[in-house]
């Protein structure tokens, strides 16, 4: 199917430009959130008749997206959550509960703005593009941690806080205790071989 693109579109193209996408694509996403128009007839002719507005329009967008990312970038949201003692998390983070965590810092931001790269499913600190206009893209860091002191640290760290599980304080003990045994065994086979190069007392 060929549209126009009324904005610009990642990995896509630019605000005009005429492209080719998957049906299903310009349906369930480019239409309903009219960031495109099916490049029927009358809507290239309408769309030259707009364009100069348009474009007026998404400059004065982008200003005001540009002032923005000046305070949003480089935003720390911490977000608590129950997680497990090797750092689990009971469940996920979602793009709501990032849009959340920064309307809390003053900033509106929708879901749809927030891109996750992954599934964070771990205590840590993560890096998330937020795009507060098709052309204006900041990062913030989330920094997802059982209470606000954990948080803290993990600010100041820089790395996730994570206490070892028991069965990992076992697998340390195990392996001290072998390293121990090896190093005693070295020391009786080195103080064995110290005695048998020494002379026998006549």
């Amino acid at each position: 199917m060929q549209v126009i693109l009324l904005e610009r579109v990642e990995n896509l193209g630019q605000m005009g430009e005429l492209v080719t996408v998957k049906p299903g694509y310009a349906r369930n996403f480019l239409l309903p959130r009219q960031k495109a128009l099916r490049a029927t007839q009358e809507n290239i002719v309408y769309f030259e008749g707009q364009k100069k507005a348009l474009e007026a329009e998404n400059l004065k967008k982008k200003a005001e997206a540009e002032k923005v990312a000046k305070k949003i970038d480089g935003l720390k949201i911490a977000l608590i959550r129950q997680a497990s003692e090797a750092g689990q998390l009971y469940g996920s983070v979602t793009s709501r509960d990032i849009a959340l965590g920064i309307g809390d810092k003053g900033f509106k931001v929708d879901r749809s703005q927030v891109t996750l790269d992954q599934n964070y499913k771990v205590l840590g600190l993560y890096p998330v593009k937020v795009w507060l206009h098709p052309e204006v893209m900041v990062e913030v860091t989330i920094n997802i941690a059982r209470s606000a002191e954990e948080a803290k640290i993990q600010e100041e760290r820089g790395e996730a806080l994570i206490v070892k599980t028991a069965q990992e304080e076992e697998a340390d003990l195990a392996a001290a205790a072998i390293k121990r045994v090896e190093e005693e065994e070295a020391a009786a086979a080195k103080a064995a071989e110290d005695s048998a190069g020494e002379p026998d007392e006549a």
